[in-house]
């Protein structure tokens, strides 16, 4: 049986970069797409929670979502009666993202979270993104080589995550493969480096005398620090960053441990009790 693959992206189901990824993976595995009918950059991990969720097949093995990459992970998961997945599956993908997630950049991309989504399920992720301007062609390839090879570490070793077993998607594979315009050819293992952007908010007048605001500057800069995925970026190699789940900071507890110990039993007694 061939593996199965589900693919998301933060572009929009039509997206060119999805449809590059979906022909490479569709070499090895079955592919089915649950992606957002619009595009849902910078979405971050958020979900839908407080109006309903329509999905649409677009033809067959590709759904479309009125909701963020999360949603979509989210809801081809979880949906009753098979709606969008024959089975559970073995790998989730996401991207190729028009534009580069490097360094901050993995905490506010749908691309990558709608890989962490599946990698909290318990399933092997990748999220993949590329300059804008890259040749899909090549990023397709070296994606559907990098499922590939995951797969094959992966498959028997890694089971769907259930209730009583939370702790499997601490060890549960998420990797940031991002891959530069003028790609030489070289991969390195990275780890998240620093993405400066121009914070600028861009306040104008409506029509009606009403403010409004644009978010983002015109420019990005960033820190190429040794061992990191912008200084891959620099040098012309793709980077691979494996992400983790536990965002438990341990380099933080001795300051945390003497936060505690400052505010004391006694005063917590005395805010438990309202006492002044």
């Amino acid at each position: 049986m061939r593996p199965l693959v589900l693919l998301s992206n933060d572009d929009g189901y039509a997206s060119r970069g999805l449809r590059a990824l979906r022909d490479g993976l569709s070499t090895w595995a079955d592919v089915v797409v649950c992606a957002p009918e619009t595009e849902q950059s910078a979405k971050s991990h958020s979900l839908t929670l407080h109006h309903p969720l329509r999905a649409r097949e677009i033809e067959p093995g590709i759904f479309a979502v009125d909701g963020t990459p999360a949603d979509c992970v989210y809801i081809a998961l979880h949906a009753t009666e098979q709606r969008f997945l024959p089975r559970w599956p073995d790998l989730v993908c996401s991207g190729i993202n028009r534009g580069l997630n490097l360094g901050q950049d993995a905490f506010y991309s749908g691309t990558v979270a709608a890989a962490r989504e599946g990698a909290l399920r318990g399933i092997p992720a990748i999220a993949s993104s590329a300059h804008a301007k890259a040749d899909l062609e090549k990023v397709a390839e070296l994606t559907s080589r990098l499922a590939r090879a995951l797969w094959d570490q992966t498959h028997g070793s890694i089971g769907p995550i259930t209730r009583t077993t939370p702790s499997l998607a601490r060890r549960t594979p998420l990797l940031n493969l991002n891959v530069p315009l003028d790609w030489s050819g070289e991969i390195r293992r990275t780890r998240l480096g620093s993405r400066l952007y121009e914070e600028i908010i861009d306040v104008r007048v409506d029509p009606r005398g009403r403010e409004y605001m644009w978010l983002g500057g015109p420019g990005v800069r960033h820190e190429a620090d040794p061992g990191t995925d912008t200084d891959a970026y620099d040098a012309g190699a793709a980077s691979i960053t494996p992400l983790i789940l536990d965002l438990t900071s341990h380099e933080g507890a001795p300051l945390t441990d003497t936060l505690i110990a400052g505010i004391g039993e006694r005063l917590a007694g005395d805010i438990l009790h309202g006492r002044e």
